[in-house]
């Protein structure tokens, strides 16, 4: 297991600070509103909390990469799902796909921007007919001369509205099933792209998440990434870091509530007595923890897997499923110790509730994860 850092829990600590300063007086307000403020970009890149595993001729620390897992794991905690999911999809997916296979042009344009704020980076993969059968998308880019002409949709992009970057999967082959896929660096201020409104979500209700329409956008014929019909094979490459922030990211809301619940059932009396003192409650609250351990130890595991290059794509999607649905059961089962007031919007709880769901969904369904690790299995 990954051996204590003290520069890392120092790391961690002025995270906190900074979340406690910046993001709590406020993340109430941007949760009825619907989206954060774009600033909040600025200020996370302008604080060095953006890609920080990036290296440092483009901008980012160089540091191991559980320094920035650690960053999507704190704002988890702390009850801020859509925070940490923002950062999970610009620092954990969209500036290692540029890092891993972009061209030295690329990187040195648009990392730099990323690690500072000024670019917030998105996937578009999930179209309004290809969820997560990635193979059935439509949306085409066709070269013509010095450029690509892209048409199509994709739809629930995570850091929709305030992306400037979308790493676009799209067919260059419309011919061809998954060999016609490639990945596209698109500008989102290209003339022809326009992003839909910001879609109503059950939870993860201030990270802006979009439908994205193409057409005839002119991507320049540089902005291909990698090589073209292997798009596919890049999305598999990438997709165990996008799998593992997922399941970091409900790691720390596992922690986070039960940080909320133990202070909860410490202070709320019922029938004279402190509702932690009954059995019902002890014994929720120690199979919590029994999960949250048991799922911490499997993440950190993959985070040291991750490290050393080991980390396949059937372990990276059975510790998404593993953890997500540890995620889910956890905050339903603390939810419940809150009785009525759990059911308020204005009790942390709640919203460790709502935002617990999508996490079995987006990144591939579990039952995906589950066929993944099947295959892995029986061998097809």
């Amino acid at each position: 297991m990954l051996a204590h850092d003290a520069d890392l829990e120092l790391f961690r600590d002025n995270f906190r600070r900074f979340l406690a300063d910046h993001i709590e007086p406020y993340y109430a307000g941007w949760e009825k509103a619907g989206i954060m403020p774009r600033e909040v970009w600025n200020q996370l890149g302008e604080n060095g909390y953006l890609c920080v595993d990036m290296p440092e001729e483009y901008g980012g620390y160089g540091v191991p990469t559980n320094y920035s897992l650690m960053l999507v794991e704190e704002a988890s905690r702390a009850g801020y799902g859509s925070l940490s999911t923002g950062i999970s999809v610009h620092s954990e997916i969209t500036a290692p796909y540029v890092l891993h296979i972009g061209s030295e042009e690329q990187k040195k344009y648009w990392i730099p921007k990323l690690v500072s704020g000024e670019v917030v980076g998105g996937i578009g993969m999930t179209e309004p007919g290809a969820g997560s059968d990635l193979q059935a998308m439509r949306t085409s880019a066709i070269l013509n001369g010095d450029h690509y002409v892209l048409n199509g949709s994709k739809t629930f992009i995570s850091n929709g509205q305030h992306a400037g970057l979308i790493i676009l999967a799209a067919k260059t082959d419309p011919t061809a099933r998954a060999k016609g896929v490639s990945l596209l660096l698109v500008d989102t201020t290209l003339e022809g792209f326009t992003k839909g409104t910001n879609l109503d979500k059950i939870g993860l209700h201030s990270q802006d998440t979009s439908e994205l329409f193409f057409d005839n956008v002119k991507v320049p014929k540089d902005q291909l990434l990698g090589v073209a019909g292997q798009g596919f094979a890049y999305l598999m490459q990438e997709l165990p870091r996008e799998r593992l922030g997922i399941a970091v990211t409900a790691l720390g809301a596992i922690w986070g509530s039960l940080d909320v619940t133990i202070k909860y059932v410490n202070e709320r009396q019922a029938f004279g007595q402190a509702i932690g003192k009954m059995q019902n409650t002890r014994f929720t609250l120690a199979q919590a923890k029994i999960d949250a351990l048991a799922a911490d130890a499997f993440i950190r595991n993959c985070i040291e897997l991750y490290m050393e290059g080991k980390l396949d794509v059937p372990t990276a999607a059975a510790v998404k499923a593993y953890s997500s649905d540890v995620q889910c059961k956890v905050a339903d089962n603390l939810l419940q110790m809150f009785g009525g007031y759990g059911y308020m919007s204005e009790y942390p709880i709640s919203r460790f509730y709502v935002d617990s769901r999508v996490q079995r969904i987006y990144g591939g369904t579990n039952e995906i994860m589950k066929e993944v690790v099947a295959r892995d299995i029986l061998g097809r």
